[in-house]
């Protein structure tokens, strides 16, 4: 239940700050914060500290993967326990982005929602079904609940987070098109745009993949080196714009879709190594439904990761290991190809939350009074 201070006015907001996979943020019942997107929006920019690159002033990380925010309530389709909404909170800009699904953060959606009573536990493990309101789209998240509780603790581990935790699997269905309307949104494995091979491809997340090669890199570099190089960076956005269009994502000047990915030859073994924009900064990993459309892309008949990916199975269900700078994520795809053609089942992975905190965040009520 939203609350008052006594004193200069603040509006006290229940949250649960997670970290959700190689994210973290605070979760909200959708009923704890505005009903309007403006003030809701007002709010979250105050409570996680934008715009400020240190954001010094709220709950934000001084980073994009942990200036993140979920909020789940009852489901509004009947094939679904809960609604999930991922909001992106630029670190220094005044913006809230709603245009894109976060899969890391969809790793605590279920262990909030059953904490929270939206779903009942249903034994020793329980499925959650997630209706991703960004992109219309579902996902089933199976949660451990011994006992009738919620468990965070357990073996499974994932790079990029230290240590281990309670294995999350998700499963994604008919997340092909999600934002874009189709797998491949131009029809074509392979565009030319700005004189740069790419495929362009939408597997739950809008991504831009293109050979690092061809754009005078080995694929190698780390994350600062490729922040580093300004003239690089020039030439992925421009491509990014007119991807974005060409993906019917329209003008994405201010937009977080489509990301860029630079891919080559696996060095450790994987199937494809990757450095990922995301889409102005590098990403120090990859993205869950990144690396989900990269995965995909790699066995798309033509694509430019087609000859430089190495992936061994050639049945329907395939496993790809997706390099990146910090090491593995791996992404179970159903697929059916028939010539150039190719259709999209069911994508898994693994994934693992830890509640950190639960009480409230304080914004001014003159952002918001509460009611």
């Amino acid at each position: 239940m939203v609350s008052h201070m006594a004193g200069p006015r603040l509006t006290a907001i229940p949250c649960t700050l997670m970290r959700g996979g190689t994210s973290k943020g605070p979760f909200f019942l959708a009923s704890n914060l505005p009903s309007s997107v403006d003030v809701r929006d007002r709010v979250l920019l105050s409570l996680m500290g934008s715009p400020d690159i240190r954001q010094i002033d709220g709950l934000g990380g001084a980073d994009s993967l942990t200036s993140k925010v979920a909020v789940i309530g009852p489901s509004t389709r009947p094939d679904a326990d809960v609604d999930y909404l991922f909001l992106q909170v630029v670190v220094n800009e005044p913006r809230v982005d709603a245009s894109q699904n976060c899969g890391n953060m969809l790793a605590g959606v279920g262990p909030f929602a059953i904490e929270n009573g939206l779903v009942p536990v249903t034994g020793e493990r329980t499925r959650v079904r997630i209706h991703m309101v960004n992109t219309q789209s579902i996902a089933i998240a199976e949660i451990q609940t011994p006992g009738g509780q919620v468990q965070y603790n357990g073996d499974a581990s994932i790079d990029g987070v230290p240590g281990t935790a309670a294995p999350i699997l998700l499963d994604f269905l008919d997340i092909a098109g999600s934002s874009c309307g189709a797998l491949l949104p131009t029809g074509n494995a392979v565009d030319v745009i700005e004189g740069v091979e790419a495929t362009l491809i939408d597997n739950g997340m809008p991504v831009v993949v293109m050979r690092a090669s061809d754009l005078g890199k080995t694929g190698a570099e780390s994350p600062a080196e490729l922040e580093a190089d300004k003239e690089l960076k020039a030439r992925v956005e421009t491509i990014r714009l007119a991807a974005g269009r060409r993906m019917n994502l329209g003008d994405v000047t201010r937009k977080t879709v489509p990301k860029m990915c630079l891919a080559s030859r696996p060095r450790n073994g994987g199937a494809i190594a990757t450095r990922n924009f995301i889409p102005h900064t590098v990403h120090k990993a990859i993205g869950v439904f990144g690396a989900v459309s990269v995965a995909t892309a790699c066995v798309v008949p033509g694509s430019v990761t087609a000859q430089i990916a190495r992936i061994a199975a050639t049945g329907r269900s395939r496993r790809i290991d997706v390099e990146h700078p910090t090491g593995f994520f791996t992404v179970e795809i159903d697929v059916e190809t028939d010539g150039s053609a190719i259709k999209v089942g069911r994508a898994a992975l693994l994934r693992t939350a830890r509640k950190i905190m639960a009480g409230n965040v304080f914004v001014p009520a003159s952002i918001w009074d509460g009611r």
